[in-house]
């Protein structure tokens, strides 16, 4: 699997080339700030991507406008973003064009190799990686759809945008895959996501949710 990685620490840099290589992917170009980010995504054509929020020269957001543009340029790149600090603004900004193929880490989250890996061969599906802290802190600031749902299925959506699968979920909540089964079809009908509905329902679900 082809990534192209956004990161203008170098120690950094180096080590997530270093994880990845282990992990069985090739990392086909590193760049520094947005505007090479965006020339190695034209040239290499990745299958995924690793962008810091933060890039130079302002060291603000260009890292995210990045990825933005990069998915524009080339709808449904799938594209993991790491920031040091939950920002609302950039996952509302990620998510907003309703596709899959999004993560959104926090740096320590990063550091636990196996979880980074885990997101990013998710991401790289067309799936979503949200963090546990950006989920919580979007989930408790966003009320509309929140309020049709029970506690349960809050905690089931909470887990499906962090981006696990029914067995996991089932594990973690000490229910059966059934009833897993149950809420993630009572979260459709209250998230108005149809059977017919273009994409992916479960990834429908989560970004329809998270961008209110």
């Amino acid at each position: 699997m082809r990534v192209v990685i956004a990161e203008d620490n170098v120690l950094l840099a180096e080590g997530l080339t270093l994880v990845l290589a282990s992990a069985g992917f090739e990392v086909t170009a590193r760049a520094g700030d947005a505007p090479g980010f965006l020339a190695a995504v034209a040239e290499h054509a990745p299958d995924v991507c690793v962008v810091d929020v933060r890039l130079p020269p302002a060291y603000r957001d260009e890292g995210i406008h990045a990825a933005l543009r990069a998915r524009k340029d080339r709808p449904g790149l799938p594209v993991l973003v790491f920031s040091q600090y939950v920002e609302e603004t950039y996952a509302g900004e990620l998510l907003s064009d309703g596709r899959g193929g999004v993560g959104y880490l926090l740096k320590d989250r990063v550091a636990r190799v196996e979880e980074f890996l885990d997101s990013l061969r998710r991401v790289a599906a067309g799936g979503t990686a949200m963090d546990p802290e950006v989920v919580r802190q979007l989930l408790t600031r966003r009320h509309d759809p929140l309020e049709a749902l029970t506690p349960r299925e809050r905690e089931v959506l909470a887990l499906m945008a962090e981006g696990h699968g029914n067995a996991a979920i089932a594990r973690r909540l000490v229910v059966t895959e059934r009833a897993v089964h149950k809420h993630v079809g009572n979260i459709f009908v209250k998230l108005d996501l149809h059977p017919d509905e273009a994409g992916h329902r479960r990834v429908q679900a989560v970004l329809a949710y998270l961008r209110r």
